[in-house]
């Protein structure tokens, strides 16, 4: 919001006149007026007149407390209105399409926009998901010190003997595992949806998540292996209506298509807010697995549902590119073919230092 004043005067975007001074929707009819400190303002109801009596402030834009962009640039592209923030957002993938990678990039980049992240782990410990981070050259352990990158973990309940599973971690894993250590609350048994709602929804009021933030949901698909399938729909429409359409906080949830995909979670496209599909395709290049996502459904919003090539680098995260274009040119400049997204270019790139921990069964490392 903005401090009360004529905000579309000084953006030149219409004549002021033509928007609510309050909400910033469109009049429809002559505008409802009043004076305020000498000056003369226009509202589109009696209800927005009044609430400025209440209020200093009015609002900038009127979506723009709903939608948002995601900072994943190639994602953005072709999501050029940004996504609704009370949306369940569905990745739809294939195996071997690092649907994990993307939603790191999802967690990180609202961490970069200074907004608090929950990510749910079924697949994962606590101690792997932080190394996907580290693969791909984000730290996240500020974040998870400071509190605002919390994992809710849903793995773990799998081990009986914790303790040993940390005793047998490397000196790097035990270091990334004490990290996460005060940023996880770990669910005693995931089949227990109450307990699961129950964690999520004290993770989002210690964080004030409402109307900011993030959460994650790495594989429906796993969730749906846990439970009944009345006890998983129920699930997810009740997350969806508390947490995305109460809080106005999105939910980005990953679901791998497998030999049934007809059942759940996939026979809940028609209620998702947003579908992402991930796919690979060896009709670009014979031979060759090329990973392409597109945006299928977005809610509200201009989608451009276009198939795009892409990969992932360290540092940067998804890049999309022409893989025949990239090919033509190793030949045409007689060169052995690169590996597709590469060309050691900008979507190169050397082994960093979180590489080498991340392949690194060992204790060793540097003396103080």
């Amino acid at each position: 919001m903005s401090n009360l004043g004529r905000e579309s005067e000084r953006q030149g975007d219409e004549p002021s006149r033509n928007r609510c001074d309050y909400c910033r929707l469109p009049c429809p009819e002559g505008p409802v007026t009043a004076e305020i400190e000498g000056r003369e303002y226009g509202f589109c109801s009696q209800g927005c007149r009044n609430a400025i009596q209440e209020s200093d402030r009015v609002f900038t834009e009127y979506h723009g407390y709903r939608r948002f962009h995601t900072g994943v640039s190639t994602l953005d592209a072709t999501l050029p209105e940004g996504v609704p923030r009370n949306s369940f957002v569905m990745l739809k993938d294939l195996a071997g399409t690092r649907t994990e990678a993307i939603q790191a990039e999802f967690a990180w980049r609202a961490l970069q926009r200074g907004e608090p992240v929950v990510i749910m782990s079924f697949l994962e410990p606590p101690v792997s998901l932080i190394q996907e981070f580290v693969t791909l050259d984000w730290n996240v352990i500020p974040y998870l010190e400071r509190g605002q990158l919390h994992i809710i973990d849903c793995f773990t309940y799998r081990v009986d003997d914790r303790q040993r599973m940390f005793d047998r971690m490397n000196a790097w894993n035990r270091h990334l595992s004490k990290c996460a250590e005060d940023a996880t609350t770990r669910v005693r048994d995931p089949s227990e949806v109450s307990e699961l709602q129950s964690r999520l929804d004290t993770a989002l009021e210690d964080l004030d998540m409402h109307d900011n933030g993030i959460v994650i949901v790495d594989s429906l698909t796993e969730f749906g292996s846990l439970v009944q399938p009345v006890q998983a729909y129920s699930f997810v429409k009740d997350i969806r209506a508390d947490v995305c359409k109460g809080r106005f906080v999105p939910i980005f949830a990953g679901a791998t298509v497998g030999s049934e995909a007809d059942v759940f979670p996939h026979d809940l496209e028609y209620m998702m807010d947003g579908i992402i599909e991930l796919r690979l395709t060896e009709e670009i290049i014979p031979n060759t697995l090329i990973k392409q996502f597109r945006v299928r459904k977005m809610s509200g919003v201009l989608i451009y549902p276009e198939w795009n090539v892409y990969e992932y680098t360290s540092g940067t995260g998804i890049v999309t590119f022409d893989p025949t274009e990239q090919l033509a040119q190793s030949q045409a400049d007689g060169d052995s073919p690169p590996p597709v997204g590469g060309t050691g270019g900008e979507n190169a790139s050397a082994p960093s230092d979180a590489d080498a921990h991340t392949a690194s069964d060992d204790d060793s490392g540097s003396r103080l």
